[in-house]
């Protein structure tokens, strides 16, 4: 496992995402876990979760403060959804995990291995100029604020290694940074050496996303038709200098391999 933590918007998903397709890993994001782990924590009656569904998006996001939006966020509970998540997964080829929901208390616990983590830490001003590159605003912002606020102490608190995101180096750069901590980690491996399985193991990245939308229009209170909204998902072709992305509708990209033009 390599583990790659930090708040939202801070350019873990990229990061990651070139690492796996570069090096042949299986990639897990915990933003496709959201709604699964979500239901997970309402069959564990999760007072917390069963508040959040039952507020109106206004009361969430509008009305509650930025400690129920906290609260209501799972970010502590989902730690340990997560480590259950990537301890299920199968040992090889080499898993890249990312996320904000990533618990800094693996490193201390032992589950992750420290040599094998890395939390990015962005500088306010860097972080700010992200969220607003989003269009990040009203509850969101909020509560990525205080995330920002959150996982930086915890990461201190853990002693898990970290580098600061300032925005001085663009994605390329920084994949180069964090494949250099993670050299002797790439080196040894397991990787996906062959076409055919590095294809396969992107497919299971993108029925994740789908998997992801699929879980939010099955609450009750989701309207809509899953497989017409539209998600950037990974090309398929398997190339391991593929870094294509491809813009199709959830309902497409489940009908057949997903390839940007020109890719096979």
């Amino acid at each position: 496992m390599l583990w790659i933590g930090g708040p939202p918007a801070v350019g873990k998903t990229a990061i990651a995402t070139r690492l796996a397709r570069r090096h042949g890993l299986r990639l897990y994001s915990a933003d496709t876990r959201t709604w699964a782990h979500r239901d997970r924590a309402l069959r564990q009656g999760n007072l917390a979760a069963r508040r959040w569904e039952s507020l109106t998006p206004e009361w969430r996001w509008q009305r509650a403060t930025a400690a129920e939006m906290l609260e209501m966020s799972l970010h502590r509970e989902r730690g340990q959804m997560v480590i259950d998540d990537v301890a299920s997964l199968p040992t090889s080829p080499l898993v890249v995990a990312e996320g904000s929901t990533l618990p800094a208390s693996a490193v201390a616990q032992g589950i992750a291995q420290r040599s094998r983590a890395l939390w990015l830490l962005p500088t306010e001003d860097f972080h700010e100029r992200q969220l607003a590159a989003r269009s990040t605003t009203g509850g969101p912002l909020l509560l990525y604020r205080l995330l920002r606020e959150v996982v930086e102490p915890e990461a201190i608190e853990h002693q898990v290694p970290s580098i600061t995101v300032d925005g001085t180096r663009g994605v390329a750069e920084m994949v180069a940074v964090v494949e250099e901590v993670f050299a002797d980690a790439l080196a040894a491996g397991p990787r996906a050496e062959t076409r055919e399985l590095r294809r396969r193991l992107l497919r299971e990245f993108n029925e994740a996303v789908v998997g992801q939308v699929h879980s939010y229009y099955a609450r009750p209170w989701a309207q809509g038709d899953p497989d017409a909204v539209k998600r950037l998902f990974l090309c398929e072709c398997g190339d391991l200098d593929c870094e294509a992305e491809v813009v199709l509708s959830v309902g497409d990209a489940t009908a057949g391999r997903v390839l940007a033009s020109g890719h096979s």
